[in-house]
């Protein structure tokens, strides 16, 4: 898909020999880049990666201590962004609105095949922390069963 975003292919042809223009990039991008650099090196990589670990491995245990299956195997998980199976007779959708327009929390939804079956939980950067993944991990187990659907059983 084409984009001006960060093409760096548009780039290189700037500053090699033929000095093509590409575009203006966006200056808070940019800045937003500079801080998030800033803060990881404050921080340090080693930290910063331990903590995503660790707030990646409550949320998960949290989420599977209440019956909510990982769609991807442990060893090949990422800790930034957790998928969830969408669990039987929920309707995930109503669920995320829920969360986002109630609690300000955003639940990506999966994509292509995964589209209604998992959702995507991002814990990244500064949001990767234990009160937010307490916080979702509360909700998750005082709020989520509203949006249980009732399965008829046939008799």
């Amino acid at each position: 898909m084409p984009n001006w975003y960060l093409d760096v292919s548009l780039l290189n042809q700037y500053w090699g020999s033929d000095r093509v223009y590409h575009h203006t990039a966006p200056v808070n991008m940019n800045f937003g880049m500079r801080e998030a650099l800033r803060l990881l090196a404050e921080e340090g990589l080693d930290v910063a990666w331990a903590r995503h670990r660790s707030n990646a491995e409550a949320l998960w245990s949290g989420l599977e201590s209440m019956g909510i299956e990982m769609h991807v195997p442990e060893e090949l998980r990422l800790p930034t962004l957790t998928t969830v199976r969408i669990p039987d007779g929920v309707d995930g959708k109503a669920f995320t609105q829920h969360l986002l327009n109630n609690h300000g929390i955003e639940v990506g939804g999966g994509l292509g095949v995964l589209a209604g079956k998992i959702w995507r939980i991002g814990l990244m950067g500064y949001n990767s922390n234990p009160e937010n993944v307490s916080r979702l991990l509360n909700l998750f187990e005082t709020e989520l069963p509203q949006f249980r659907q009732s399965v008829a059983v046939a008799a």
